[in-house]
């Protein structure tokens, strides 16, 4: 594959982006049709149960698109979902080659695709820019090989560790640019995660303020449903996106929340409270892939601790405080030994503050 492979790969995958967090339970794909050099259509999927990316792009092509190159980031799909088969349309199309990013995960897929194109004689290379194709769907990916969604775990805190002083004040610990950064990671993000004691303690609405875009599904982990009826996550529409999971089963009790908008979602219990595995996997079967989890401190050790935490981004303020509140309760961690690793993946600024991307050494087990 050459440069110009490169190029309109990466024009796929900038398509594709426009489409992140909006397509569950499908993946977000980008397509880019060329024909002799020039670009003759471009598509991407936009939304579970419209056209796909391929779709877009061949209507814009028309009769181009015969003997043309497809450059596409996840295979073509081969089955008949809400929409047909994509690797059907290519073929009727006449399209001469395609070049694909990455093998679609999805069982019902998975090389079935590439195998038809090639049935009909058509050039199938595939591969190309793969890593960044598999980062573009991390949870997509994650959704259908473990019927989970793939969590991101965010926090803010200062260069000695703190997310919050000694009083518990917390707003703000970084500056503006960070806090735009969040908001960008809850729009593209399925759903945004926190304790009950968050809610308690800040009240937050969770919802996308600082940058254009549409505000995630809120989850609200709260066993013993402590949420007051007055919080802003239960005011007005923001309620209709909000869940909370308990471990309360009484439905006379549900019906106050639900009078209000809201779902009241009954998880399994485990060391009494909300067990987080159950709860992902009920998150799963409502077409959830990506959840951004905010805290609190209990409930992020809780899900660390039994490898639930896929990825950490930490936001580290150039400030210090001393005594105050660490990011992770994690009882039991007496030496170093015994600490959980983390591979650092990235780092980077945010205006003032230090952004460092981690994910946990060992993968993420299915409890």
């Amino acid at each position: 594959m050459t440069s110009n492979d490169s190029r309109y790969m990466r024009r796929a995958l900038t398509l594709a982006r426009k489409g992140v967090g909006r397509t569950a339970p499908n993946p977000a794909v980008g397509c880019v049709i060329v024909k002799d050099g020039q670009v003759v259509g471009e598509g991407w999927h936009k939304k579970a149960g419209t056209p796909h990316a391929e779709v877009h792009a061949l209507q814009q092509a028309g009769a181009l698109a015969h003997g043309a190159d497809v450059y596409v980031t996840l295979e073509p799909c081969s089955h008949h979902g809400k929409t047909p088969p994509c690797s059907e349309a290519l073929i009727a199309a006449g399209v001469r080659r395609v070049v694909v990013g990455m093998v679609d995960p999805f069982r019902q897929v998975s090389g079935k695709g590439i195998a038809q194109l090639r049935s009909a004689g058509i050039d199938v290379e595939v591969g190309l820019l793969e890593d960044e194709c598999r980062e573009l769907n991390k949870g997509f990916i994650k959704y259908v090989t473990s019927d989970r969604p793939y969590v991101i775990y965010k926090s803010a805190m200062t260069l000695d560790g703190n997310i919050a002083t000694v009083t518990g004040h917390s707003r703000w610990v970084t500056g503006e640019e960070s806090r735009r950064y969040v908001h960008h990671l809850r729009n593209v993000c399925d759903a945004v995660m926190v304790g009950v004691d968050t809610i308690l303690m800040d009240n937050p609405q969770l919802n996308v303020r600082h940058v254009k875009g549409r505000s995630p599904l809120r989850v609200i982990v709260d066993t013993h449903l402590r949420t007051p009826e007055s919080v802003n996550v239960l005011s007005g529409p923001l309620a209709k996106k909000t869940i909370i999971a308990t471990c309360e089963t009484n439905p006379k009790v549900h019906r106050r929340y639900e009078l209000q908008g809201a779902m009241v979602l009954v998880c399994e219990e485990f060391d009494g409270r909300v067990a987080m595995a159950d709860l992902l996997r009920k998150l799963g079967l409502h077409g959830v892939q990506t959840i951004l989890l905010e805290g609190g401190s209990r409930l992020a050790g809780d899900m660390l601790k039994n490898g639930l935490i896929d990825e950490c981004i930490f936001f580290y303020a150039p400030k210090i405080v001393g005594n105050g509140f660490a990011p992770f309760t994690l009882p039991g961690i007496e030496t170093m030994d015994s600490a959980i690793r983390m591979e650092i993946t990235r780092i980077g600024m945010s205006g003032p503050d230090v952004v460092v991307h981690a994910r946990p050494e060992a993968p993420c087990l299915p409890a």
